[in-house]
């Protein structure tokens, strides 16, 4: 249940040879979002359990669930951009059936990712799916 840009994502990391291209990609999909302003970085939107400082500032209007994010870190902005990829345009009452870890691991991201940013991305999910299911 990916959206077209999350199979935009995944298609390219099929072209790409090793783990290092992978990881520029991923860094470089990070540099492309907007940084998030720094009234939005605040406590409440803040994402605890992250290595890096980690910012997602959901907005869901019309039934749609959508996200922007931001890291102090390089490689944790891709993959916020990924999430973003994942989850956003995506229906709020359908953001809580996406397996993001089986998305993620389309892209090898599981196998690759330190434990640190491993748990990052799932209290990041975790934090999208609580904001969609809660308001």
């Amino acid at each position: 249940m990916a959206t077209p840009a999350f199979e935009e994502i995944a298609d390219a990391f099929v072209f790409l040879d090793d783990w290092e291209d992978r990881y520029r990609h991923v860094i470089d999909l990070g540099r492309a979002m907007p940084p998030l302003e720094d009234a939005l970085k605040v406590p409440a939107t803040k994402v605890t359990g992250c290595a890096s400082q980690v910012w997602l500032h959901p907005e869901m209007a019309g039934g749609t669930f959508r996200f922007r994010g931001d890291s102090d870190a390089m490689i944790v902005r891709g993959l916020i951009a990924i999430l973003a990829a994942l989850y956003n345009n995506v229906p709020v009452a359908q953001v809580g059936q996406v397996d993001a870890v089986a998305e993620l691991g389309r892209l090898g991201l599981n196998d690759h990712l330190s434990a640190q940013r491993s748990n990052g991305v799932r209290s990041m999910v975790a934090r999208i799916r609580d904001v969609a299911a809660n308001g």
